[in-house]
């Protein structure tokens, strides 16, 4: 199936500083629009043509695979003013990164972002090198004022997890062998307990088994 050229509708919420727009795009793609700023996570061209779509002024990378790095995806949407946050394995292949390392934050406009943890535990590649090795990549935390966004990353659950406290919005992988098995995702969604909670990065998902597994709990 080739990749979409128009953006689907966006869920709309109210933060302090006005309404942000949330797209999932597809995989780990995502499209956040607030008070006239366009903000992507991981643009990956192999789930959507990122041509048309609006420029960004902020783009969070998690990591250096290419489905998180993705330079004709970037090309698309990049301008000398877009602002690039990642960790050092993306600004070794990537020039013009602001690098953030796990717990370190940093200021953009009226946000605050800082970077979490996100790796394997138990899921190795056959020569048992882990998918994704501790503090390697990261995930990320957005402070609007308040309103907080958790962006997991490739993760499995992880200790660290215990220690955000609960967002208004959290995106949380769900695919074996990378990242999480279903219920490592349930039980992940129950420490974080996020106001609305969406799946990405996923083969597939049974959203109403999930919701029914989370009470209290918006699965989006």
């Amino acid at each position: 199936m080739s990749p979409f050229t128009r953006l689907p509708p966006p869920h709309a919420y109210t933060t302090p500083q006005g309404a942000l727009l949330v797209t999932p795009i597809g995989h780990a793609s995502l499209l956040l629009q607030l008070d006239g700023q366009t903000i992507y996570n991981d643009p990956y061209s192999e789930v959507a043509d990122f041509t048309d779509f609006p420029k960004a002024d902020l783009v969070l990378l998690t990591h250096e695979h290419y489905d998180h790095l993705d330079r004709p995806a970037l090309d698309r949407i990049r301008t000398p003013a877009t602002t690039v946050v990642g960790p050092v394995a993306v600004a070794q292949e990537l020039d013009g990164v602001t690098i953030l390392q796990n717990g370190e934050s940093v200021g953009w406009r009226r946000i605050t972002i800082t970077a979490t943890p996100a790796y394997n535990i138990r899921q190795r590649r056959p020569d048992g090198e882990l998918f994704h090795p501790k503090g390697r990549g990261n995930g990320y935390i957005l402070d609007v004022d308040g309103f907080r966004l958790y962006i997991a990353g490739d993760t499995e659950l992880i200790p660290e997890m215990a220690a955000i406290a609960p967002p208004d919005i959290a995106f949380i992988p769900k695919n074996l062998p990378y990242t999480m098995s279903d219920e490592m995702f349930i039980e992940a969604a129950r420490q974080l307990k996020p106001r609305m909670l969406y799946p990405y990065h996923y083969f597939e998902v049974d959203r109403p088994a999930l919701q029914r597994a989370l009470t209290g709990i918006t699965v989006k």
